[in-house]
């Protein structure tokens, strides 16, 4: 049973049933957007579909362990993140022709990321090597949509919609995905229970902001220009 004054098993609760409300309103949505525009909401309702199936689980873990559940979480930014990053080509596609170069190149650098962070995480590498790591991915995929070729493709030849989705993803990546190595050099300084808790509330709340308002501005932007 789920203790009223578990606040972090009540964020696992609340975050759950975002996800699948998030995921209902961009696939029902999408009828409203035309050509490309559908793909990029049906990604966003994918990144929303998949986070709801892995929090359902990581609620439990938490509920009955009082544990972080951590390999859960990697195993959902593993799925997820990658395809948020592809969101940045699938915007640009969506108003121009873009090389299929740029895709492989924001992909492989959100795989790079999240797997330097989850091998520090489980101890299969030094945990600050590992980390140092999946921050210059990280850095790549901002220098490629802040001065890169992403970012000369959305100032050249994108339209109102698609520069302000672009503008608005940019400062979620750059900012919201800050939390995550923020909590993961808190977990390399250790946490006691209380902690953890912490830890556990940001990341749940960082969720909640990068993966359903991540969604919430490709719809905005699907549906101004399909009007």
């Amino acid at each position: 049973m789920l203790d009223p004054q578990d606040y972090v098993g009540v964020s696992f609760w609340i975050i759950s049933a975002a996800m699948v409300a998030a995921t209902y309103f961009f696939t029902v949505e999408r009828d409203r957007a035309i050509g490309k525009w559908k793909t990029s909401l049906t990604v966003a309702a994918m990144v929303t579909g998949i986070a709801a199936i892995h929090y359902f689980y990581m609620r439990g873990v938490w509920i009955e362990t009082n544990s972080s559940p951590t390999v859960f979480r990697y195993v959902d930014w593993l799925l997820t993140v990658p395809l948020q990053i592809v969101e940045f080509y699938l915007i640009l596609a969506a108003i121009a022709v873009v090389r299929a170069a740029l895709f492989w190149k924001l992909l492989i650098a959100s795989v790079v990321m999240l797997v330097g962070g989850y091998l520090g995480e489980v101890g299969a590498m030094n945990y600050w090597i590992a980390f140092i790591i999946g921050m210059l991915g990280w850095i790549y995929i901002i220098y490629e949509i802040f001065f890169g070729e992403a970012s000369q493709i959305n100032a050249n030849e994108g339209t109102a919609a698609s520069k302000t989705a672009f503008s608005a993803l940019r400062i979620i990546v750059t900012f919201g995905w800050a939390i995550y190595p923020l909590g993961y050099m808190a977990g390399g300084m250790g946490l006691g229970q209380g902690g953890i808790e912490t830890l556990n509330i940001v990341y749940n709340l960082a969720d909640f902001v990068n993966k359903i308002a991540f969604g919430a501005v490709i719809w905005a932007a699907a549906t101004s220009s399909s009007e």
